[in-house]
């Protein structure tokens, strides 16, 4: 893997601009952080390139949406700079009532648990990232099956052990835990969690 685009970019020889002609140029991306005692943070970074006399000036301002913190920094590491994970909800439907409901009543239990587990965590700060209006149209969601009501129990209180938030949906008055989903988180966060349980076909 080749250097960070940062350190690659600071390496190339620019031009000073012209400010009338060409105002400060500004890069931005944004990052997830792995989780550090239990919280998930999101971070923005935004990089710019201002014209000056001498040379020109480039700074990164990283904000932590989580935490709140905000600092400055000069040219960051490759760690700062990693690649973005992929953000996704789970959602695990029970494979004996989908061979035993209607179809559409058992997708409706899994929208009811999707929609609560996101409901619920509506102030999260990779919920809002998950849910933002640039990612509205482009979702990821991974939906597998449990084989029965003892198997999504003991994944719910796996769950809760690890400190993963999620709604183990029970259905009423049947109350009948039907389907679970967790809040949005960065896959590889919550992926081990979910590695014996099949895709839903």
């Amino acid at each position: 893997m080749g250097a960070p685009f940062c350190s690659r970019f600071t390496s190339l020889k620019v031009t000073p601009f012209i400010p009338s002609l060409a105002p400060a140029i500004q890069l931005s991306f944004t990052t997830n952080l792995r989780p550090l005692n239990g919280v998930v943070t999101s971070r923005m970074e935004s990089t710019s390139i201002s014209p000056s006399n001498n040379s020109s000036a480039i700074t990164t301002v990283s904000a932590v949406a989580a935490g709140g913190d905000t600092t400055t920094t000069g040219n960051n590491s490759a760690e700062d700079n990693s690649v973005s994970d992929t953000v996704v909800q789970y959602v695990v439907l029970r494979r004996d009532l989908i061979d035993t409901w209607p179809l559409g009543s058992v997708v409706t239990q899994g929208c009811h648990a999707a929609v609560a587990a996101i409901w619920s965590h509506k102030d999260d700060a990779v919920t809002l990232q998950y849910c933002s209006p640039s990612n509205l149209d482009s979702m990821h969601k991974v939906t597998l099956e449990a084989k029965g009501e003892a198997q999504i129990l003991n994944l719910a209180e796996k769950l809760k052990a690890g400190g993963i938030a999620h709604k183990l949906w029970i259905e009423q008055p049947e109350n009948i835990p039907t389907c679970l989903a967790t809040k949005p988180y960065p896959k590889s966060v919550v992926s081990p969690f979910f590695k014996k349980l099949k895709l839903c076909k």
